[in-house]
């Protein structure tokens, strides 16, 4: 579904992704985990082409992040993107910010796209809340929305950028489990997060970054269990004590 082949970033003299190559299948789930600044964010913005990389190549179902000609607005449509820090539109409602990318970009009509955003909010558990506006919601129930928005789109695959990382510890659990049951279904997702508990209890694969580098890329199992790297070792041993 997604492959990254030695793609590599700059910004001005720094170099901010080192010829970093994974495949993710479709269906699979993929935590990338790492120190703050190795990189992992910008690794998943230039998958769907928010960041621009001067080296390497990008493919998303078949098509060619980097190539000038494919039509980076279409591409995003169909990968969902959640961020930390929600990005809804604060002035309108709940419903309207399910509804609008669908009707501009897909072309669906209003009754449908309305149809389609109230199944997804009683998928997040949100339903009740579709006239209300983001500031009138909790972190954890915006950044619900911000998934159900991500999924009105039908995407193929689901980008996940520290979705928790914003959120009160009360929160996180119900965004969380919003994630699990996404990933039950089938749906391809790459995640940047440090919750190693939902790595361990969702992810088919953890890929481990530090300086811009991919150091490991391992089954979940044999990454918890038996890192091979110096490196993920003491990562691990610092955020597993928490």
């Amino acid at each position: 579904m997604i492959t990254i082949s030695n793609v590599s970033k700059w910004y001005g003299k720094v170099q901010v992704l080192k010829k970093c190559s994974a495949e993710i299948a479709k269906g699979e789930v993929v935590v990338v985990c790492g120190p703050s600044g190795s990189g992992k964010s910008t690794l998943i913005k230039c998958v769907n082409g928010l960041e621009p990389f001067e080296e390497g190549a990008i493919t998303v179902d078949g098509i060619s992040v980097g190539d000038p000609k494919t039509k980076l607005p279409k591409l995003r449509a169909r990968i969902g993107m959640v961020f930390q820090h929600f990005e809804l539109f604060p002035h309108l409602s709940v419903m309207r910010n399910l509804s609008l990318a669908q009707i501009k970009v897909l072309g669906r009509n209003p009754k449908t796209a309305t149809e389609k955003g109230m199944k997804l909010l009683e998928r997040v558990g949100l339903s009740a809340h579709a006239a209300k506006f983001p500031g009138q919601l909790s972190g954890g129930q915006q950044q619900r929305v911000a998934i159900a928005r991500a999924l009105a789109m039908d995407p193929i695959a689901m980008l996940f950028d520290e979705p928790t990382s914003a959120l009160d510890p009360e929160m996180i659990q119900e965004v969380l489990d919003v994630m699990v049951a996404l990933a039950k279904d089938g749906m391809t997702m790459i995640v940047v997060t440090h919750e190693m508990g939902f790595a361990r209890k969702v992810a088919n694969r953890v890929i481990f970054m530090d300086k811009g580098e991919i150091v490991e890329d391992a089954p979940t199992a044999d990454f918890f269990g038996k890192p091979r790297s110096e490196r993920a070792q003491l990562f691990l041993s610092k955020i597993l004590q928490h």
